[in-house]
């Protein structure tokens, strides 16, 4: 249960932002059991099959959301007055052993459920997803909103079922997605082989190619999404790969002919009102991007999605 103590970031006008300890958003560090938003880091990228670098991406998204500001500029407000939120500190992981890793990260989402908080996680690898969603059931399969440039759900890779691109169909099959209440939005790029798109399809998981969303817009596509998650429970992952590489370059597998930081912005802003139980913004491998523009994009991602989880906090608090 979250205290009554008031958490806030750090007045820039106070402390300059290159000053004091680098947390998300300049915000206290505080336990889960004393907030109702629990932003987490989760250095972790054992589950790539190219090119790691994600593990690096919690430390650089604090950095980068030193530039957080307090309010939301449409609208002017601020996630802060609606909810308690505090930087959690990173998930514990095994850099030799990744399905030790796996146990510790659901573990430790369970802990974070049990606290009752809403988790907001910075990625590592798309991976992570999967023993996120493990410690955040109750039992009863979530929706599922993914922006990403690609369908993560395959089936193994090197003989490997567990990597950063089969989480979903691991998701699916255990029960953990509804994939008739999932939707992907921005997936595009060449294909190993034709059937990549098939469990997906056949599960019955709506899946939105890019030159589908640049056709329809944003709008329709997001009402269409938001019809297909309904009012219940719903999780939001967003790989940093579903931007275009010239916003999003530091990222282990780019695809060019992505999504717009404007777009992304748009959609996510239209989140609000959902029911949402956690979200995450993965694949930032800062070494990719010494210039640290991935990790800002990320970061002002990572502000919206906090935006909108904030809004849902206080929905169900309010009943």
């Amino acid at each position: 249960m979250a205290s009554s103590v008031k958490l806030e970031p750090l007045d820039s006008g106070a402390t300059p932002r290159f000053a004091g300890l680098a947390t998300f958003m300049r915000l206290p560090v505080a336990r889960p059991d004393e907030v109702d938003v629990a932003v987490l880091g989760a250095p972790f990228d054992g589950g790539v099959t190219n090119r790691p670098g994600a593990r690096h991406g919690p430390r650089e998204l604090r950095n980068q959301s030193s530039l957080m500001r307090r309010h939301h500029h449409v609208g002017g407000r601020s996630p802060y007055d609606v909810a308690r939120v505090g930087d959690c500190g990173d998930v514990p992981v095994h850099p030799l052993d990744l399905m030790e890793s796996m146990r510790l990260i659901e573990a430790y989402y369970r802990a974070v459920r049990e606290a009752g908080a809403t988790p907001l996680t910075a990625g590592g690898d798309h991976l992570i997803s999967l023993p996120i969603l493990r410690g955040l059931s109750t039992g009863e399969p979530v929706g599922l909103i993914q922006f990403d440039a690609h369908s993560d759900t395959y089936d193994e890779f090197f003989g490997q079922k567990v990597n950063h691109g089969t989480p979903f169909r691991r998701a699916i099959e255990e029960g953990l997605v509804d994939p008739k209440r999932m939707v992907q939005i921005g997936l595009r790029g060449s294909i190993g082989d034709p059937a990549n798109f098939d469990f997906a399809k056949a599960a019955g998981v709506r899946t939105i190619f890019i030159e589908e969303f640049s056709d329809r817009g944003v709008d329709d596509v997001m009402d269409e999404a938001l019809a297909i998650v309904g009012g219940a429970p719903v999780y939001v992952t967003f790989d940093i790969d579903a931007l275009d590489p010239a916003f999003a370059p530091g990222t282990g597998t780019p695809e060019i002919g992505g999504l717009t930081t404007r777009e992304a912005q748009a959609m996510i802003r239209r989140l609000s009102g959902l029911s949402i139980v956690g979200a995450d913004l993965v694949e930032v491998a800062p070494p990719f991007d010494p210039s640290g523009l991935t990790a800002l994009t990320g970061a002002t991602l990572m502000f919206e999605l906090l935006c909108v989880i904030a809004d849902s906090v206080a929905a169900r608090a309010a009943g």
